[in-house]
């Protein structure tokens, strides 16, 4: 762009004077309607919902329309007891469900406070200060440390201007700004040092823009473009769930009209027939699914929130534990987002420092020996200057303010001393000139300057160097690849050099950096987290891949992937992507698992890919540029700590710790809550059949007096779903979930095993059942006896079966007490099917009638059939597994 007087122009004045109405009250649609006449847009936000649409949002599912129908059926027929039972399940799931989802997606507000700050604008020669939606295109802006910029601007003044533009970009170390014009097409927002970007905050310097984008045409505007169209997609869980409730409903009801016109031919009255279809439908419908669902839900909400994952919707639980690929920023995710100096290069060699972050704590090696550095005097040099050619600074608890490459420095070398001298005067850095220089006071002898910069720079003003004893020849050259070697590690790096001047010198001007001697190179590098390399490490046993997604520059994003440990083939870059159709990122996608200098969009689209190709995909971040993938992921994870409050209210879980080995652990959480799951619909399932079934069965045969009455039914219903059911979820984790594959994102809930158990425990139990209610009968025991001892007997079978479900593939024998919860309801359980046995009130309204002794033996003799049966089926099941594998 070049220096036009255009550039210096207010904007249309009507735009000016429908911006000053709209304040004292001029109606936002018209507003918005005039001034989009002119080009100029407000940030579209999106309205939340209403309590009303996520209480009904609850209702969305075939399973709860069955219910709802049984419940209206069973109140017009006078049914009240069972029509009570019905609606509470339902309002109950429905009440835990809305509670959970009652936060609303706020990403898009807070978009749009961030890009209203106060600006200070030039107009018609006058400094003003205004808030930034009044900004135009035209506008002149004047921009300060510890500001926000308030719209994307082209730079016309820089002095020492830095940015620290992480939110957006992903670099971990604040931009420096020139006016230069670029060239080329496509630049990465990274490498536009020309502009300065809304919401990014200034961290040194001063200068002055012209506004060229404002609102949803700023970078972060685009950003929260990207949020609106960005469809919430649904989780695994509740696609899984979904058809599992569809398969249900047309099962139910297409046996509910058998049941009917079966009933019909058998010659039973139109009441009776009705009565008994939809008692057998209720008997079907495994009402406490939902509600155990999510039960099973909210204790995983419970378990992960200890482990400093803070889930904020129920499905996103289990999502997280069938994820196939985590996509994960760098910057402060897998990195700590505190540059720290670990290589340092002078005449005596090369050597590393350890510590992390901005800890004072660690110490110096060379050759993978620890050494130490003050039997080292170029080394000691080079640390000195690094700390006194510095403004960062300690704070009293403890911290350090300042720029984070002056941090890193002034850490380096507080690990070996506090150096302190006097400070007379100072150049402060200029990108134009590529140095920062301090003219320091000793306590005798000459005055000293420090200089630090750019190695280039550096070596071009030096004409010796300092080796530990005397001042020698410079070798250039060899500083030069010293200075390239590190860089192709991925390090930031910084040369020292120093001048001694005469001690009544007490300031100094460029003039003076010359004939300066070399003292040595600091490589500093955003250093990988610990934990994130064993998460990783863990993530790889677990069937995860991880794939890196930074803003980064690529030697640094390649570099951070080796020392992590992930995989990949190579290294793509935003300019790569732009270049690349979907088909051909799609294939490289198979090898490539680190991708650099990216934009929010290129972000966007490789989640997108990824779920084309059937990967269920988790992406971490912490960033505003994050935020449209958090969204668009089947699950986002902002970190809470040093996440932005975009972020994290575009994803659907929060680290509260910001430790990427959090996820392992809500990786390992989500795997045991859809074991429970399973292990729900795997107890709940051939129960409801078997009950289902025994009335259909009573209709086929045309028996008038069936071996269950439908307020049995209700109540074997009732009693065993909370008693027997609820138990199932405090079941403790199977061994080995992270060793497991993640299981595919289409596999059914209702696996062959379940089907399998289905067909067998129904017939088992309806067959059992019958014949004993036929042996009574027969024998001469009285019908209410015999449909009491039938009563007992399946509930007794879902006990015993109850104790096989703890496992689905491996026998349960030495676990069989070891969920305290199941205990306890088994014992609630059998307390009242005593008490509705012996009270003669309830044998009154249940149409009861005591047992005797033998009649107990019987009933636990053939309900216990059922423990052996499957134990003896999951054994033989586990040998053809292992007959398979050899």
């Amino acid at each position: 762009m070049s220096g036009e007087v255009s550039w210096y122009r207010t904007g249309p004045e009507e735009t000016f004077t429908l911006l000053e109405t709209g304040k004292e009250g001029l109606k936002e649609e018209e507003a918005s309607l005039r001034l989009s006449k002119h080009g100029y847009n407000e940030v579209e936000t999106k309205k939340k919902h209403g309590p009303l649409y996520l209480f009904l949002k609850q209702f969305k599912n075939p399973l709860i329309y069955v219910l709802i129908t049984a419940a209206v059926v069973t109140f017009l027929l006078d049914e009240y007891a069972d029509s009570a039972v019905i609606t509470g399940v339902v309002l109950a799931n429905a009440i835990i469900g809305f509670v959970q989802e009652r936060k609303a997606e706020n990403a898009l507000e807070l978009l749009a406070k961030m890009m209203q700050p106060e600006a200070t604008v030039l107009r018609d020669g006058l400094r003003e200060q205004i808030h930034s939606r009044e900004l135009v295109v035209g506008d002149v802006v004047l921009l300060e440390a510890g500001a926000r910029v308030p719209a994307d601007l082209r730079l016309f003044q820089t002095r020492n201007l830095s940015i620290d533009e992480s939110a957006l970009t992903g670099e971990s170390v604040a931009a420096e700004k020139d006016t230069i014009a670029l060239t080329g097409e496509d630049v990465p927002l990274g490498d536009q040092k020309n502009m300065a970007f809304s919401a990014t905050l200034i961290t040194h310097g001063t200068g002055m823009g012209v506004v060229v984008s404002t609102g949803i045409r700023t970078e972060i505007g685009k950003i929260s473009e990207l949020i609106r169209e960005t469809e919430t997609i649904s989780t695994p869980l509740t696609r899984t769930i979904d058809r599992l409730g569809k398969k249900l409903f047309l099962v139910i009801i297409l046996l509910s009209i058998i049941t009917y016109f079966v009933g019909r031919y058998q010659g039973f009255e139109d009441l009776e027939i009705f009565l008994a279809t939809v008692s057998m439908a209720v008997a079907a419908i495994p009402e406490g699914l939902p509600a155990l669902i999510t039960i099973s839900l909210a204790i995983g909400v419970k378990a992960m929130a200890s482990k400093n994952a803070i889930v904020r919707n129920l499905p996103s639980v289990e999502t997280l534990g069938s994820a196939s690929v985590i996509c994960s920023d760098k910057t402060g995710t897998l990195t700590m987002n505190q540059m720290t100096v670990v290589s340092i290069y002078t005449s005596e060699g090369m050597f590393s420092v350890t510590g992390d972050g901005y800890s004072i704590e660690g110490g110096f090696f060379q050759n993978g020996q620890p050494i130490d550095a003050a039997k080292y005097p170029s080394l000691v040099q080079t640390l000195k200057a690094g700390a006194l050619c510095n403004d960062a600074y300690m704070k009293e608890d403890g911290g350090i303010d300042g720029d984070p490459t002056e941090r890193a420095l002034l850490v380096s070398g507080r690990k070996l001393s506090a150096f302190h001298l006097p400070r007379l005067d100072s150049i402060p850095f200029e990108s134009e000139k590529m140095f920062m220089a301090t003219l320091n006071e000793p306590d005798e002898g000459t005055n000293i300057i420090y200089v630090k910069g750019s190695p280039e720079k550096i070596v071009s003003m030096c004409t010796s160097r300092y080796d530990g004893e005397n001042e020698t020849d410079l070798h250039g050259g060899k500083i030069l690849e010293a200075a390239s070697e590190m860089a192709s590690r991925g390090l930031r790096v910084i040369a020292m050099a120093y001048r001694h001047m005469d001690v009544n010198k007490k300031e100094m001007a460029p003039e003076d950096i010359h004939d300066l001697i070399f003292l040595g190179l600091q490589g500093m590098m955003d250093p990988p987290r610990e934990e994130a390399r064993e998460a990783i490490k863990k993530c790889n046993t677990a069937g995860i891949r991880v794939i890196m997604i930074t803003g980064d520059h690529v030697l640094t994003a390649n570099s951070i992937a080796g020392q992590l440990g992930i995989k990949t083939g190579g290294v793509l870059s935003g300019s790569d992507l732009g270049a690349m159709s979907d088909e051909h990122l799609s294939g490289e996608l198979g090898t490539i698992s680190v991708f650099a200098r990216t934009s929010p969009e290129d972000k966007s689209r490789i989640v997108g890919l990824l779920q084309k190709k059937g990967d269920v995909v988790a992406v971490t971040g912490d960033g505003i540029n994050d935020a449209p993938a958090l969204k668009k992921a089947d699950i986002g994870v902002a970190m809470g700590m040093s996440g932005t409050e975009v972020a994290k209210e575009a994803s659907d879980m929060v680290l509260a710790d910001d430790n990427f080995a959090s996820i392992v652990n809500a990786v390992e959480e989500g795997r045991d809550v859809y074991d429970k799951i399973q292990k729900v619909v795997l107890w709940t399932l051939p129960t409801n059949a078997a009950e289902g079934l025994a009335i259909m069965t009573a209709v086929l045969l045309g028996i008038t007096n069936p071996p269950l009455l439908p307020i049995h039914i209700l109540w074997i219903n009732t009693v065993t779903a909370i008693g027997l059911g609820v138990p199932i979820v405090f079941e403790p984790k199977e061994r080995n979930l992270l060793m497991r594959a993640p299981r595919p994102p289409d596999e059914p809930l209702l696996l062959p095993v379940i089907k399998q158990r289905i067909v067998i425990v129904a017939l088992l139990m309806v067959t059992a059942s019958f014949l004993l209610f036929f042996e009574k009968t027969g024998a001469g025991v009285d019908i209410s006896k015999a449909q009491t001892i039938v009563l007992n007997t399946i509930v007794l079978f879902e006990i015993f079966y109850l104790f096989t479900s703890k496992s689905i593939y491996e026998n349960v024998l030495d676990r069989l007490f070891s969920n305290r919860a199941m205990l306890g309801g088994i014992f609630i359980v059998l307390s009242l099917q005593f008490f509705i046995t012996y009270s003669s009130m309830m044998n009154t309204v249940l149409r009861t009638s005591p047992l005797d002794i033998s009649d107990w033996i019987a009933i636990i003799l053939i309900s216990s059939t059922v423990f052996f049966l499957i134990e003896a089926e999951k054994k033989l099941h586990k040998q053809s597994r292992e007959n398979k594998g050899r």
